[in-house]
């Protein structure tokens, strides 16, 4: 499976998917990452990596569907089977999203539908939730409101603050970023009329990651 990654930040959920396909254990390739911050690590990983990375600068497009157009150009030219939004931190607008349905998943450090958009681990914390978590989802022109793939479960612990707790998140949304990929690359999991299927189901409940790192089904009512 040929990816491309979307990232805005320090590009850990990149490494570990670098580090997953160096170990046997993801049968992908990285063929470009893009970033809307010039300065971010993750392009630098990916230099260091020998993978094409890009910036765009939005502050130089008069509107985010014009960025949008011009960002996917690059991501279309190096033909990914799927587009990875690992840490990409813009809306990407109805039409771009529009025209890749099914082909573009992000990484959101909340148990979706639970705290969408920003400071999820404070809205977390503000809301008493006693368990947290990472959530995988198909990207739609709704903010963080796809599909659900697959998730994980991170307890809240006594005395967490939101760097705590975002930095003991991050730590579970690798490895479930990797075995999420791992069955899309497999074919296990794919879109299928505006859905989740899982080997060839559609999928009631997203799948969760339990503690040996294996995507599994639980019991639905």
């Amino acid at each position: 499976m040929r990816l491309a990654i979307l990232a805005s930040g320090r590009g850990s959920n990149l490494l570990a998917i670098l580090e997953a396909i160096a170990r046997g254990e993801l049968d992908a390739t990285v063929v470009g990452v893009f970033s809307d911050r010039r300065a971010a690590p993750a392009l630098v990983h990916a230099r260091n990596a020998g993978i094409r990375a890009q910036s765009l600068a939005p502050r130089e497009f008069a509107s985010r569907t014009d960025f949008d157009e011009h960002l996917f150009s690059l991501v279309d030219a190096v033909q990914p089977d799927l587009i990875v939004c690992a840490g990409y931190m813009r809306l990407i607008s109805d039409p771009a999203v529009a025209a890749r349905t099914g082909r573009m998943i992000n990484i959101h450090p909340s148990l979706l539908p639970e705290f969408k958009g920003l400071r999820t681990h404070q809205q977390a914390l503000d809301a008493g939730a006693s368990v947290h978590g990472a959530s995988v989802h198909f990207v739609t022109s709704e903010l963080d409101g796809g599909p659900v793939i697959t998730q994980v479960r991170v307890p809240v612990e006594r005395g967490d603050d939101a760097a705590t707790l975002a930095e003991r998140v991050l730590q579970r949304e690798h490895p479930l970023l990797v075995a999420t990929l791992r069955e899309l690359a497999g074919g296990r999991i794919a879109w299928i009329d505006h859905g989740v299927h899982f080997n060839g189901h559609p999928l009631a409940a997203p799948l969760q990651l339990d503690a040996g790192n294996r995507l599994v089904q639980e019991p639905t009512a």
